[in-house]
């Protein structure tokens, strides 16, 4: 075998054909492409011009001119695993055989505690934000919360619901005794002002049968002092 040297390319004489090497164009490629030699293309039909390429300002040239291309990413298909996590959603693939680890470990307690907790809480913010509870029953839902009393939203959106319900009947029974109160306070007193009213007419009624048997009694007696005055005078005479 012989070794020719021409500039920065090499060739090798194998008896009647010449194999040029690129190895020079292939790393000088890959560093101007950004990637793996073996991500790099050099096109078969131009192996003269490509060998003659000893700089990267040359290989620039050659990826302008289509000679040297960067290979697509090779094709991953994830068909299959979407397939089986669908699957496994539906239950599929997750029986006994199929679990590594404990139930704890596999889905912590504490990571359902919280998750349950945030539903709940997000749930009385949005709530209290659109003012169908006020700060007093948020407070009260939220120590319930906090208390283990509901197991989901479905439970507290009940909760909620009756608690409003029987805040409203108690505000209509005391609304209703408020305005019975009101009426009776009302009946009071109209009784008593008409019981009033009956109090002056009994009276204007009386003074005049009082008044006649004074005025008789006032002449007598001044008759009574006139003859006590005419005897005093005839005592004296």
């Amino acid at each position: 075998v012989k070794s020719l040297v021409r500039g920065d390319s090499s060739f090798v004489n194998c008896g009647t054909s010449i194999m040029v090497s690129l190895r020079l164009q292939k790393r000088l490629a890959a560093s101007v492409l950004k990637c793996g030699k073996g991500k790099v293309w050099l096109d078969p039909n131009e192996v003269n011009e490509i060998s003659m390429a000893n700089s990267r300002q040359n290989i620039r040239k050659l990826v302008k001119d289509g000679y040297v291309i960067r290979k697509p990413v090779n094709i991953h298909s994830r068909s299959r695993v979407h397939r089986k996590n669908l699957a496994k959603r539906k239950g599929r693939h997750m029986g006994t055989g199929k679990r590594k680890g404990s139930s704890e470990a596999r889905m912590p307690t504490k990571v359902l505690w919280m998750r349950r907790q945030r539903v709940l809480r997000r749930l009385l913010d949005k709530y209290r934000e659109s003012k169908k509870i006020d700060k007093h029953l948020y407070h009260t839902l939220y120590l319930k919360c906090k208390g283990n009393v509901f197991k989901n939203k479905r439970t507290l959106v009940e909760f909620i619901h009756k608690a409003k319900a029987e805040k409203a009947r108690e505000k209509a029974l005391s609304d209703q005794a408020e305005a019975r109160r009101i009426k009776a306070r009302a009946a009071r007193e109209r009784r008593a002002v008409r019981q009033e009213e009956k109090r002056g007419m009994t009276t204007e009624k009386e003074t005049p049968k009082d008044e006649a048997p004074a005025a008789a009694a006032a002449p007598e007696g001044e008759k009574k002092e006139k003859k006590k005055k005419a005897a005093k005078k005839e005592t004296k005479a």
